[in-house]
């Protein structure tokens, strides 16, 4: 399911220590952003930081998001079969829709550098390893590019991680969504291994650190 030692690692995880308390970390709002958009409006971000179990699950739980679909993110393109290739590695990836005007893309960022994931970690998050599971940010827009190009520079420049910052910027081609059984995941087996050690800390630190976002209830996918 995450890879081919799943189930060898499923002991490790219970004895791991919670990566909440390795990974979250409180950092500034983004100096660059973009302005509220008109209510009634959606825009999409898409965004990758490990197993999308938890990217999805954490991101169903901020206010302003109407929906966190789990899949793939690369350059895709199809060649002379019609199957789908890419040049670099699908990663795993979610999909956020949400209402401009009740949430920025500057701040869907800054939850995402502070509870998502750790970004000095280089194609892996956790126990995951490998570029699927690496973070990148896929901008659907110049603006969106330049307000992440911005606030890497300016978390970088505060130094507020103990090493550089590897989040890439690929501008978005493609979202294909995972299958209907990798969806909610976090939310539908909160008792799984995994969930409960590398995810389930992180929903704590997200209300903790950003209490005026937090729905408590949380979102339900649905396509």
């Amino acid at each position: 399911m995450r890879n081919s030692v799943f189930a060898l690692l499923l002991a490790a995880f219970m004895s791991a220590p919670a990566v909440g308390a390795e990974t979250v970390r409180q950092i500034p709002p983004p100096l660059v952003d973009d302005a509220p958009g008109q209510p009634g409006s959606s825009a999409t971000a898409v965004l990758a930081g490990g197993c999308y179990w938890g990217v999805q699950g954490l991101f169903e739980h901020v206010k302003g998001i109407e929906r966190v679909a789990a899949g793939y993110s690369g350059d895709f393109s199809n060649n002379d079969s019609g199957s789908l290739i890419t040049t670099l590695t699908p990663a795993e990836s979610v999909e956020i829709t949400y209402d401009p005007s009740k949430i920025t893309y500057g701040k869907i960022l800054q939850i995402y550098f502070s509870v998502i994931h750790d970004p000095t970690e280089k194609d892996r998050q956790g126990p995951d390893v490998g570029p699927q599971y690496r973070s990148d940010v896929f901008p659907n827009s110049d603006e969106q590019e330049k307000i992440v190009q911005a606030y890497i520079k300016q978390l970088g420049a505060a130094g507020i991680y103990p090493a550089p910052i590897v989040t890439r910027i690929d501008r978005f081609h493609r979202f294909v969504k995972a299958k209907p059984s990798e969806q909610d995941v976090m939310r539908n087996h909160a008792d799984m291994a995994y969930v409960a050690v590398y995810d389930t800390p992180k929903l704590a630190e997200l209300k903790r650190m950003f209490p005026e976002l937090y729905l408590e209830q949380g979102l339900t996918y649905s396509e």
